[in-house]
């Protein structure tokens, strides 16, 4: 699916990729998989001292930290190993910058106001912008970081430098249609997720998190600054907008910048 610039021919897209921008897949089948999970650790069991099991014992081989699956047709008196205390979610795998839209929970509120952001929020928000208006894409590299606080910007890995990666997901060499999108969708309203968790975030535009049919003749106006009226129709589809959105955490993370779902 291409999603266009606002203002620009439908024939000027950005070609968004994800796995790896999903290349050339379409909108209804190309939405990423989730990121898997990973498995817990496996406990090691306290095994005698070294013995010879014959061929009939039910035990692990000295040194293994698997446990051997119990016989066919014995019922297994083992239990369940407890699970291992859950550690916090990484913007990669929190779900935080999936489509948040719950039909059955009333809408949060849209805020267009960049005074009621906490102040680290309203830096990284301008700073973001400030980067976009210089026409730059470098300038973007010091708010992305780097290492395990790097801006998430795809739904998957990916290889290589962060800000040529941007420059590879936009229509032009210098990257300034990635930059023109980033600062459309940071002009936009927001809405403040899951206050008071882990996963507390400032995310843009509002459309993230609000019914796609449910949106008012004002709200389908500023969408459209963003994606064209045949996107749309797709994404009502789908069930959520899924182009471009932005999380800032209340610290003043930049959390991610993606596309897709």
């Amino acid at each position: 699916m291409n999603f266009p610039v606002s203002g620009r021919p439908k024939g000027l897209v950005l070609h968004i990729r994800f796995a790896a921008c999903c290349a050339a897949i379409p909108l209804l089948m190309c939405l990423a998989s989730s990121p898997a999970h990973a498995l817990s650790e496996i406990q090691h069991e306290e095994l005698p001292s070294p013995v010879i099991p014959s061929a009939d014992d039910n035990v692990s081989p000295p040194g293994s930290a698997i446990p051997m699956p119990d016989p066919v047709g014995t019922p297994s008196t083992r239990q369940p190993a407890e699970p291992d205390a859950a550690e916090p979610d990484s913007p990669a795998d929190s779900g935080s910058n999936r489509p948040r839209v719950d039909p059955e929970a009333p809408p949060p509120e849209v805020v267009y106001d960049l005074g009621k952001l906490p102040e680290p929020v309203r830096r990284m928000h301008d700073l973001i912008i400030e980067a976009c208006k210089s026409g730059d894409i470098e300038m973007l590299r010091p708010m992305i970081g780097k290492g395990d606080s790097m801006t998430q910007l795809s739904l998957t890995d990916i290889d290589g430098d962060a800000v040529a990666f941007l420059k590879g997901l936009s229509g032009d060499p210098d990257g300034q249609e990635i930059l023109a999108i980033l600062e459309e969708v940071l002009s936009a309203g927001y809405v403040h997720v899951d206050a008071g968790t882990p996963q507390e975030l400032y995310v843009w535009p509002y459309f993230f998190a609000l019914p796609l049919d449910k949106l008012d003749a004002k709200q389908r106006v500023e969408l459209f600054k963003i994606v064209t009226a045949g996107d749309f129709d797709d994404m009502k589809q789908f069930g959520a907008y899924i182009f471009y959105r932005v999380g800032i955490t209340p610290a003043g993370q930049w959390s991610f910048f993606v596309a897709g779902d």
